[in-house]
């Protein structure tokens, strides 16, 4: 905020409005109580004008009660919708993890055979060579000794 801003704040349209209305009260007070009437009429006055008001402040809370209860349908409304499409992306969701983990479950299955063929065949392998070896090394022990 500069210099200006802060020495002359400017007011809320809400807090002019409300300036505007008292004063609109207490000019309508002040006529009532200067005019040129007796006692019985200004006081017949004062109450029609009273009565006036409570009706239309009547009026006023009747529909703004209305607007609230509308919004807090409308509310109610859009909060169940977004829960329900919640729990709906959350159903999907699982799922997708549960088919997920079932392939790398399949796909581990799969691969542990195969490494254990592998290491079968491998070990096979081995023994073979393993024995070739012996043969090849008592062959040749046999024909040292003579």
């Amino acid at each position: 905020m500069n210099k200006a801003e802060t020495e002359y704040p400017v007011q809320s349209g809400s807090n002019f409005l409300k300036g505007v209305f008292i004063g609109g009260l207490l000019g309508a007070a002040a006529a009532l109580l200067f005019a040129p009437k007796t006692g019985r009429e200004l006081r017949g006055d004062l109450s029609d004008k009273l009565s006036v008001v409570t009706d239309k402040t009547k009026e006023v809370a009747s529909v703004v009660t209305e607007k609230a209860t509308d919004l807090a349908k409308t509310v109610s409304s859009k909060t169940t919708d977004l829960a329900k499409s919640v729990n709906e992306s959350k159903n999907t969701i699982m799922e997708s993890v549960k088919q997920a983990s079932a392939d790398v479950a399949d796909d581990m299955k799969s691969a542990s055979g195969d490494v254990a063929d592998d290491v079968k065949s491998a070990s096979k392998d081995v023994m073979d060579k393993s024995s070739d070896a012996s043969s090849d090394i008592r062959r040749e022990l046999n024909k040292t000794s003579y």
